[in-house]
């Protein structure tokens, strides 16, 4: 594998995997069982029948729950642990194309967690935003780019290497600039929805009022003399 298509997959299994993990998997697996790639040694048991249909099966199960606004955000919060340790051992292992050195797989760890980090949680924190629409085709829209994205950029990145660099830089730049703006965004979201849960308790803590105190205050407004 020539030096520069390794590092293109090695950041795009990464970048793939923060965003559908299972897509990203059983791409990798077909890929090398079509013969259109040879994975490294420590990745060839991607291609192996039963990891491709667990990726496969758990890709089915994503493709629906990742559709459904507010349960998308959930299985986002869960696969924080999932799909950032994959992405690292995933670039990691890809990483043995380049080289066998230790240090070169330490730092393709480091960058493919970090790579993956980034797009999992530009994905996740758009998805919130985009929940908090009352309609579900945005939602619907969203996750099926995400999906052709993960497809489209593994194959980029396997047969136009420096392409898929380069829109990955504009992708990491775009991330650094949303992510901050993401975050404000969340929070204004978050204190929002306290004040509205904490104006419900208050509301609903407070005693009704008996109706002796009703027609006592109703005796009271309608006896006490007009202000002059």
């Amino acid at each position: 594998m020539e030096t520069i298509e390794a590092i293109s997959l090695m950041l795009g299994v990464a970048w793939a995997s923060g965003i559908n993990l299972y897509a990203a998997v059983f791409m990798l697996g077909y890929l090398a069982t079509t013969g259109h790639m040879d994975l490294p040694p420590d990745l060839a048991i991607l291609s192996d029948p039963l990891v491709m249909a667990a990726a496969g099966f758990m890709y089915c199960v994503e493709f629906f729950a990742d559709k459904t606004p507010g349960v998308d955000t959930g299985w986002d919060a869960i696969h924080t642990f999932i799909r950032i340790p994959a992405g690292a051992a995933l670039a990691a292992g890809m990483s043995s194309g380049i080289d066998t050195a230790p240090a070169v797989e330490f730092a393709a760890l480091l960058i493919g967690g970090g790579m993956a980090a980034t797009s999992h949680f530009t994905k996740a924190g758009s998805r919130v935003l985009i929940n908090t629409s009352p309609e579900p085709v945005t939602n619907w829209t969203a996750s099926i780019v995400e999906d052709i994205a993960v497809i489209g950029g593994l194959w980029t990145a396997l047969n136009y290497p420096l392409l898929f660099i380069a829109l990955l830089i504009a992708f990491t730049l775009l991330a650094v600039w949303a992510l901050p703006r993401i975050w404000r965004t969340l929070k204004s979201l978050f204190h929002r929805i306290g004040e509205w849960l904490k104006g419900r308790k208050e509301s609903t803590d407070q005693p009704r009022p008996s109706r002796q105190d009703i027609l006592k205050t109703l005796y009271h407004d309608a006896t006490e003399e007009p202000h002059k």
